[in-house]
């Protein structure tokens, strides 16, 4: 696919602003037949960005950015702001060096919210527009445009119910309504926009309107004023707007998201308003790519790449089981062995692997929609009232219900276990997306246990044991991707599995969750320098095994090794309890420096960061030669890894 001259001619925002009506046409076909060639080669989001292709370009008509600031929510959806902010170099997209798969301040002066975590820009944009307003810029503007999915989250409710109340903020809330967020948007906000978009009254006067477009000699703004006075007359039949206006906010539409003049003149009355406004445009999530338009299981929201860009179809199919596909085929089957077992999702029902069960069990498994909040406190009523139920989120996304974890689900000893899916560093979706704060947040948890399973054999155990745990709240979490080869133990001592066992102990390798196969190919390499490592996995790393104590005395020397945060690690809570029970033995404590990731390939990053095979060997063998050396304190272990 070769870029056409019209796209290539756009330098930034303002390029925009001299094209005839055809050329914005032209030119938003071009974009679309761009975003499917170069994602598809890629990987990336292509659905939400091929939806909001005439939506961006009349926000970037009408404001002037970046004067005028444009927030994202969230911010998968900005791939066509990129292209028009003169980013539209996509070979590199999600990749180490490349463009970021959302907004990146790194990248662009247009680029204000790095936002990949929903619900949040809307507050972001109230602080903008107070700033903007105090500092006497009168003629800035807030655009902030939020997927109908965002709304779902409770911090949007927040930040609306706010703004509402500030009659001179100025402060454009465009929601960008396509039903869908990783899948179908649930919950009595999806309702009531559905109501929006069906009411009788509604499809009446869109019928009118066309009529009057037809007949009336009139163009531009006056055609669309006329429009809205009759709506206005409509307004007892159309009375759903009603909510939005009871808030306070003043509400226009909804807009056909891909009538370009009607959305210019729409978001030109928001601007002009003086106040908070509320812009509703529906528009058709991957418009313009049969594919993703007949998808009905929404696969096209992000996509692998190497896809075929006219089928969509992988081009090189992998046979590889997921993390994810275990997690789903062993609670479809422990849910028909325990009916006490429900689950709960943050509208991720398909990313997270619950759709089988949802299928076979659907009045068992609840979608909150974007509430990580809602999920925990709900789940600890349930357990309260007799089930167990399973929440499952992305290992970033727990952050956001911490609070309910710790108060909620621990203070009342809440039979609830909470599924991580995409822990430690999942790679290309960027710094907000590595769950490498799990482990730290959860160690200060009263009574929380939590598992980190080697492989899928130990990922379908672990979930069972922790849904046996009826008293406390219970974690399990795993990494993106395709699931290892099982690793057999040799014995199990206490709880903890020992997968290599030395001769002659120099060093004891913990190596939790998926590290393990990186703890045996440096226990190999050793080998080949003549010192002997034994290599266990803890399993359950939250609390720590007794154990790991009788283990670790049996050695010089113990290196922990966690994708997570060296700080609050697992490495970190180990030396604790070495040190409380007596146990001399230094400890070497690697894992990921409290820093934040650019995007790039896991296996790379983890390399960068002296976490694969052959860093930690080198580490190793260093940390040896100090006590051959005759050092008597323990290591000062460094940042390094």
């Amino acid at each position: 696919m070769t870029r056409g001259s019209l796209l290539d001619s756009i330098r930034g925002p303002r390029d925009l602003r001299r094209l005839t009506k055809t050329e914005l046409t032209l030119l938003a076909e071009q974009i679309r037949s761009f975003l499917v060639g170069a994602v598809s080669r890629t990987g990336g989001h292509l659905g939400p960005n091929l939806g909001v292709v005439e939506l961006t370009l009349a926000i970037h008509r009408v404001f002037d950015s970046p004067r005028d600031t444009i927030i994202f929510d969230t911010g998968h959806q900005a791939y066509v702001h990129k292209l028009l902010t003169g980013r539209q170099d996509f070979s590199g997209l999600r990749q180490a060096g490349g463009l970021s798969g959302y907004p990146s301040r790194a990248e662009s002066v247009h680029d204000v919210v790095e936002n990949s975590h929903a619900s949040t820009a809307i507050s972001w944009g109230d602080g903008i527009a107070k700033a903007y307003r105090l500092r006497g810029e009168h003629d800035r503007h807030v655009v902030v445009v939020v997927g109908d999915g965002a709304l779902t989250g409770g911090m949007a409710w927040e930040a609306l119910n706010n703004i509402a109340a500030d009659k001179t903020l100025p402060l454009v809330v465009v929601v960008n309504d396509n039903e869908r967020s990783y899948g179908a948007t649930t919950g009595g906000l999806a309702e009531h926009l559905a109501t929006l978009r069906t009411t009788q009254g509604y499809e009446r006067f869109l019928a009118w309107g066309k009529q009057a477009l037809s007949r009336t000699p009139v163009v531009g703004g006056a055609v669309y004023d006329t429009l809205h006075g009759f709506k206005k007359g409509l307004k007892d039949i159309v009375a759903p707007q009603g909510m939005f206006e009871d808030l306070g906010l003043k509400y226009v539409g909804p807009f056909d998201g891909h009538d370009l003049e009607a959305l210019e003149h729409a978001l030109r009355r928001a601007r002009e308003y003086g106040g908070p406004v509320l812009v509703h445009a529906i528009t058709q999530k991957g418009r313009g790519f049969g594919p993703a338009l007949s998808d009905e299981v929404d696969r096209f929201h992000a996509v692998p790449p190497n896809i075929d860009p006219e089928t969509g179809v992988p081009l090189a199919a992998s046979d590889a089981t997921t993390w994810t596909a275990v997690f789903a085929d062993e609670m479809l089957a422990i849910a028909g062995e325990r009916h006490d077992v429900v689950a709960t999702t943050a509208a991720m029902l398909i990313p997270v692997g619950l759709h089988r069960f949802a299928a076979a069990y659907p009045d068992r498994v609840f979608d909150v929609g974007i509430a990580e909040q809602h999920a925990a406190t709900s789940a600890a009523g349930l357990a309260f009232a007799g089930l167990h139920p399973v929440v499952a989120v992305y290992a970033t996304f727990l952050g956001r219900a911490f609070d309910q974890v710790l108060m909620d689900c621990a203070l009342h000893r809440a039979g609830v276990t909470f599924v991580l899916d995409r822990a430690g560093v999942t790679g290309s979706d960027g710094p907000s997306h590595n769950g490498v704060w799990d482990m730290s947040m959860l160690q200060v948890v009263p009574g929380l246990r939590l598992a980190a399973p080697r492989d899928g054999a130990q990922l379908r155990a672990l979930l069972r044991e922790a849904l046996d745990v009826d008293d406390a709240p219970t974690v399990v979490r795993y990494p993106k991707g395709a699931a290892p080869h099982d690793i057999a133990a040799i014995r199990r001592e206490g709880g903890v599995d020992v997968l290599r066992e030395a001769d002659r102990p120099d060093v004891l390798l913990v190596s939790v969750g998926a590290m393990a196969s990186v703890g045996i190919e440096v226990a190999d390499r050793l080998a080949a320098h003549g010192m002997a490592a034994t290599v266990v996995d803890p399993r359950w790393v939250i609390p720590v095994d007794p154990a790991l104590g009788a283990l670790a005395a049996r050695h010089r020397l113990v290196v922990s090794l966690e994708d997570n945060s060296r700080v609050g690690g697992v490495g970190s809570r180990l030396a604790q309890h070495l040190r409380d029970a007596g146990v001399a033995t230094p400890v070497v404590d690697l894992g990921v420096p409290p820093q934040f990731l650019a995007h790039g390939e896991r296996a790379t990053i983890l390399a960068g960061l002296g976490l694969d095979a052959q860093g930690v060997t080198r580490r190793v063998v260093e940390e040896l030669a100090r006590l051959d050396a005759g050092s008597e304190t323990a290591p000062v272990v460094d940042d390094r890894a």
